[in-house]
C-alpha cells in the first residue's frame, strides 16, 4: 500500500504540485475554522505527505500517529498519561484552594460559556425570554411603589440623618423587606425582576431609602432560610421577616476579611451545655454591617469549631452560618460607621462569649461547615439585582434632570445643550443610561429562569456600577454649579456622594474585574480548563485526556477563526444572525469571540498558574468578555423594544463606544502579554495586525452631536431612557419643576426662534429678556399671545435653574 502510494506521489509535478499546495492549505484552512475531528487531520496529513512525495517512513509515521490520534485508550495510554505527570511536575495548572474551588463550583454558567467559547451561538442568546411583571407586580409598582416614592422626601433624610417614622412603618407594612419571601411566609414573592423594578423606582428617588430596602432582600438571613433552612426556621422567622416584624442584618466583613471573606476569624465552639444539649459559644468583631444598630436578629458567618467532636467529624467544621436574635447576651449593637454621609445604618458589631444552640446554624447542623458554600452561590444571583437595579434608578432620575437642565438653562441666547462640549457629556449620559438599562434586564432573564450565573452577575455589578459613576461625573460636568449646590432642589449630589459605596460592596470592584470575571471565568466558562484541572487532581487520566485534546482543538479553531474573521472583519462567520443596520455587529461579536478566545488560551499556556496574579492581564481579559456580553444585551434589548429604527442611534453609540473599550483592551494585552519567547511577536506584529483590522473606533464627533440632539428634542427617546423615574405630581418639586419648564420650552421654541432670527437680522438689539420680548412685540416680530407665552417661560426657566441657599442658623441645623 505504501509503494502504492508513494507511486501515485511521483505524478505530482509543475501544476499539479501546486494545486496539491492549495488543495492543503484550503483543507487546513476548513478543517481548523470548523474544528474538525482528529481522524479529519489525519487524513489531511496523510495526503499532504503522500501528495508530496514523501519517503516510506515519513507515511508510515503519520499513519501511526494518525491511529494513536484516533484511537482513545491509545492516546490515553501513549500520550495523555505522559502529559499529565509533565504538567504535574512542572505545577503549570493553578493551585485552587477550598474557598477558591467552592466560589467557582458556586452557581452555574450562562451565555457567557457561549462568548467564551470562541463560536457564540447568537439564536440561543437571542431567544433567552425577556423578563416581565406579573398582573400582581405591576400593581404594586403602581400603587404601593408611587405611594412610597411620594412619601419620601430626600433632602429632609439627608438633613437629619435617619428615616422618618412613617416611611419605615409603610415600608415594614407595606412588605417591602418581603419581596424575596414566597408567599407561603407571607412574603410577597416576587420575581428577579419585579425585585429589581422596585428596587430602581425607589432609587430614583432616595438612595438612602432604597438601601433600607435593598440589604434585607440581599444577602442575608431571608435569602439563606429560603434556600437552606430548616421547615420549622422557615415557619418561625421568614413571616417575621417578612411584614417587618424582624429586622436583619449579615455580618461577613471584619476588619482583617474584606475581599478575601474566607479569611474571617469569627469563631463559634461546640460544647455541650448543662442540660446534655450541643451549643455554640461564639465570638467576633464585625463592620460595615448594613441595619446591625437596628436588627433582631443577626445572620453571622463564623468558622466552626469542634475540639471535642461533639458531631463525630473533623476539629475544624469550616466557615458557617446561622441567626442569632440581637437580644443574645454578649451581641454588642448600636454604633454607627459614617459611609460618606449617606444616611443609612452601616454600623459595626461585636459578639462576647454569646452562647446559642446549634439550633441556630441555618439549615441545622447538617449545615455545618458549609457557609462558604450558601454564601456564594446567593451572591451569585444577587450581585445582578440590587446594584444594577440601583444604578439604573439614579441614571434615569439624573439622565431626566441633567437634560432638562441642559435645555432650558441658556447662556450666549442658546440652551446649554446646543453647545458641542456640553452634547459630549450629555451624549454620554444618555448612551451609558441605555447600556445599563440593556445590562441590567438581560441578566435578569438568567435570574428569572431559576440560574445562578455567578460571572455574569459579577459583570453586571461591576458595570453597572463603573457606568453610574461616570454618568454621574458627567452630569455633574453639565449642571455646573447647580449640581455642587445641595438642598431640595439638587437631585442629583446625593447619588454622586454615595456612588462608591456601591463600587466598594458585594465585592469590590477591583476584585470583582480581576477576579471574578476572568479569573475564575477563565475555570467556570471556558469549555475545558476546569475539566483539565480536576482530571489533573483526581489522576484521572481518560477525563484528562477527553478535556485535553477537545481544548487542543478547541486552539486550534478559535486560531484559524481568529485569523480568518479578523482578515474578513467577520464576514465569514457561519454563524451570521441579525439583519439590516444591526447585521454588523452580531459578526463583530463572533470575530471578537474567537479573538478572545484564542487569546485567553494563549495567557493561560503562557502563564499557567501565574494567570491568576497578572491583575492587570486578567482585568483586560475581563473586560473584553465583559462587553462581548454587554453588547448581547443591547441587541436583544434593541429587538425586545421592537427594532425600532429611532432608536438605533442610541444602539450605534452604544455598540461604538463597546467596540473602542474592547480594542483598547486587546491592545493592551498585545503590549503587556508575557509570551516565553514570543511577547515581542505580539507587541509588533499582532499589534499592528490589530491596528489595521479595527473591531471599533471611539464614537465620532457627529454622532456625539446626533444623540445629544435627540435626548433635548426627541419626546420619545427622552422617556425610552428616563420615562422610569419616578414622576412627582406635587408643585414645588424640582423634578416637577424641570418637567414643566421642558413640555413649555417645546411650546415656545419656535417663538424662541423668532427672537434670535430678529436680533441676527437686528431687528432688536441684545438686552436683559424681558426688555428685549418687549422691543420684540413692538418691532412686530411677535404677537401679543405669544410675548404673554415667553414672559410665562422666562419665569418658568428662571425657576427651574435656581439653586438652595440657606441662612447661617439653617446651613449648621442641616
Amino acid at each position: 500500500m505504501l509503494e502504492h502510494l508513494q507511486n501515485f506521489s511521483g505524478c505530482l509535478n509543475g501544476e499539479c504540485l501546486w494545486t496539491c499546495i492549495a488543495a492543503f492549505v484550503l483543507g487546513f484552512v476548513i478543517l481548523g475554522y470548523n474544528g474538525a475531528p482528529f481522524f479529519l487531520w489525519a487524513l489531511l496529513g496523510l495526503a499532504a505527505v503522500v501528495g508530496f512525495g514523501a519517503p516510506t517512513w515519513l507515511v508510515a509515521a503519520v499513519l501511526v500517529i494518525g491511529v494513536i490520534g484516533t484511537v482513545k485508550p491509545l492516546r490515553t495510554a501513549l500520550v495523555s498519561k505522559g502529559i499529565m505527570v509533565l504538567l504535574a511536575k512542572l505545577k503549570f495548572l493553578p493551585a485552587i484552594s477550598e474557598t477558591e474551588r467552592t466560589a467557582i463550583e458556586a452557581g452555574s454558567t450562562w451565555m457567557e460559556a457561549e462568548l467564551f467559547s470562541g463560536r457564540p451561538n447568537f439564536a440561543k442568546m437571542m431567544s433567552q425570554p425577556y423578563p416581565k411583571l406579573t398582573a400582581e407586580e405591576q400593581a404594586f409598582m403602581d400603587n404601593q411603589v408611587n405611594k412610597l416614592c411620594q412619601m419620601i422626601d430626600d433632602w429632609e433624610i439627608w438633613k437629619t440623618r435617619r428615616l422618618p417614622d412613617a416611611v419605615w412603618t409603610f415600608i415594614r407594612r407595606e412588605k417591602f423587606l418581603g419581596m424575596i419571601i414566597p408567599k407561603e411566609y407571607g412574603g410577597l414573592g416576587f420575581s428577579a425582576y419585579a425585585h429589581s423594578e422596585v428596587i430602581r423606582k425607589v432609587a430614583s428617588r432616595s438612595l438612602a431609602v432604597t438601601i433600607y430596602i435593598m440589604v434585607p432582600n440581599s444577602l442575608g438571613p431571608a435569602e439563606l432560610l429560603n434556600h437552606y433552612g430548616t421547615d420549622e426556621q422557615k415557619k418561625t422567622m421568614l413571616p417575621r421577616l417578612a411584614n417587618g416584624e424582624d429586622i436583619p442584618c449579615f455580618a461577613l466583613t471584619e476588619p482583617t476579611a474584606g475581599s478575601d471573606a474566607g479569611s474571617i476569624t469569627a469563631e463559634g465552639v461546640l460544647f455541650k451545655g448543662a442540660d446534655g444539649k450541643i451549643m455554640m459559644r461564639l465570638n467576633w468583631n464585625k463592620r460595615w454591617i448594613t441595619l446591625a444598630a437596628i436588627s433582631t436578629l443577626v445572620g453571622l458567618a463564623f468558622r466552626l469549631r469542634d475540639p471535642e467532636k461533639l458531631l463525630g467529624g473533623e476539629v475544624d467544621l469550616g466557615i458557617t452560618c446561622a441567626i442569632i436574635p440581637a437580644s443574645t447576651k454578649g451581641v454588642i449593637l448600636g454604633e454607627r460607621h459614617d459611609p460618606l454621609g449617606v444616611p443609612f445604618h452601616n454600623c459595626p458589631t461585636q459578639g462576647k462569649d454569646v452562647e446559642i444552640s446549634v439550633d441556630a446554624i441555618i439549615g441545622g447542623v447538617k449545615n455545618a461547615g458549609k457557609g462558604w458554600k450558601m454564601l456564594m452561590e446567593c451572591l451569585a444571583a444577587g450581585r445582578g439585582i440590587s446594584f444594577p437595579a440601583q444604578s439604573v434608578g439614579n441614571a434615569q432620575l439624573l439622565g431626566r434632570a441633567v437634560s432638562a437642565h441642559a435645555l432650558v438653562r441658556q447662556q450666549f441666547g442658546l440652551s446649554i445643550g446646543r453647545f458641542e462640549g456640553v452634547q459630549d457629556s450629555l451624549a454620554k449620559v444618555a448612551g451609558y443610561s441605555y447600556i445599563l438599562d440593556a445590562l441590567r434586564l438581560y441578566t435578569l432573564s438568567a435570574l428569572d429562569q431559576g440560574t445562578k450565573p455567578a460571572v455574569v452577575t459579577a459583570i453586571s455589578k461591576y458595570h453597572s456600577t463603573e457606568l453610574a459613576r461616570q454618568i454621574s461625573i458627567h452630569g455633574m460636568d453639565i449642571m455646573g454649579g447647580a449640581g455642587i449646590s445641595l438642598g431640595p432642589r439638587n437631585l442629583i449630589g446625593h447619588s454622586h456622594i454615595a456612588a462608591p459605596v456601591a463600587i466598594t460592596v458585594e465585592g469590590a470592584n477591583i476584585l470583582t474585574r480581576t477576579l471574578m470575571i476572568f479569573g475564575q471565568g477563565a475555570l467556570r466558562a471556558h469549555p475545558y480548563a476546569y475539566s483539565e484541572v480536576k482530571a489533573l487532581e483526581a489522576g484521572d487520566a481518560t477525563a484528562f485526556d477527553r478535556a485535553f485534546w477537545g481544548h487542543i482543538g478547541h486552539v486550534v479553531r478559535n486560531a484559524h477563526r481568529s485569523v480568518v474573521l479578523s482578515i474578513t472583519h467577520g464576514w465569514l462567520t457561519p454563524y451570521a444572525f441579525g439583519k439590516g443596520s444591526t447585521a454588523i455587529y452580531y459578526r463583530r461579536i463572533a470575530w471578537v469571540s474567537a479573538s478572545f478566545a484564542i487569546m485567553a488560551d494563549i495567557a493561560m499556556g503562557s502563564l499557567g498558574g501565574m494567570l491568576k496574579i497578572k491583575e492587570s492581564i486578567t482585568g483586560r481579559f475581563a473586560d473584553i468578555l465583559s462587553y462581548m456580553y454587554i453588547c448581547v444585551a443591547i441587541l436583544k434589548r434593541y429587538e425586545e423594544d421592537g427594532a425600532k429604527k429611532e432608536d438605533l442611534p442610541i444602539v450605534h453609540f452604544a455598540m461604538a463606544h463597546l467596540g473602542a473599550e474592547s480594542q483598547r483592551a486587546f491592545d493592551g494585552i498585545f503590549e503587556n502579554l508575557p509570551v516565553p519567547g514570543l511577547s515581542w511577536f505580539f507587541r509588533t506584529v499582532i499589534r499592528s495586525w490589530s491596528g489595521l483590522h479595527l473591531i471599533g473606533g471611539d464614537v465620532s464627533d457627529s454622532h456625539v452631536h446626533k444623540i445629544a440632539n435627540l435626548v433635548l428634542d426627541d419626546v420619545r427617546i427622552r422617556e425610552l431612557l428616563t420615562g422610569g423615574a419616578f414622576k412627582p405630581t406635587k408643585d414645588g418639586e424640582q423634578m416637577k419643576r424641570l418637567d414643566d419648564a421642558v413640555d413649555l420650552f417645546r411650546k415656545v421654541e419656535g417663538i424662541e426662534k423668532k427672537l434670535r432670527r430678529a436680533r441676527k437680522e437686528k431687528k432688536i438689539s441684545k438686552k436683559p429678556r424681558m426688555q428685549m420680548i418687549a422691543d420684540a412685540l413692538a418691532a412686530g416680530v411677535i404677537t401679543a399671545e405669544e410675548k404673554s407665552q415667553l414672559e410665562k417661560w422666562e419665569v418658568v426657566r428662571i425657576d427651574a435653574i435656581q439653586v438652595d441657599s440657606f441662612t447661617e442658623a439653617e446651613y449648621h441645623r442641616s
